[in-house]
């Protein structure tokens, strides 16, 4: 399936450059704006500047600010701002975790372009 995000903003809140050059290049076809931060605190800060960013693409492992504390602060601040988790820690507890932060939804790695734009289309095209 061809998917098309003209006119949406992503944010990915990622520190590692193998995933970052990942999600660039599976995003890059959708024609989405992309923003990159390299851990949570930033993440938060773009959030509270930037008005555009339609959702959040979100690492649980950060360094300064971990994915599960600035989802709770990004879904504090703006409650209907769709954040995605994504881990490479496929353990329940985890999953809970990630839930109880307020993320909308769940990914883990090694991720399927497939799944990760399936559930970006979800979330961005009500």
């Amino acid at each position: 399936m061809e998917y098309n995000f003209i006119g949406k903003t992503i944010l990915i809140a990622e520190d590692e450059e193998v995933s970052r050059f990942f999600f660039e290049k599976a995003l890059k076809r959708t024609r989405a704006n992309l923003f990159f931060v390299k851990d949570g605190l930033e993440a938060v800060e773009l959030v509270k500047e930037n008005t555009e960013i339609d959702l959040v693409l979100m690492d649980i492992r950060l360094p300064r600010m971990d994915g599960i504390e600035a989802t709770s602060r990004i879904k504090a601040m703006i409650p209907e701002l769709p954040v995605i988790i994504q881990t490479a820690y496929a353990l329940q507890s985890a999953h809970e975790e990630a839930l109880s932060s307020g993320c909308d939804d769940y990914i883990t790695k090694p991720i399927k372009i497939e799944t990760l734009l399936s559930i970006l289309h979800k979330h961005l095209i009500f």
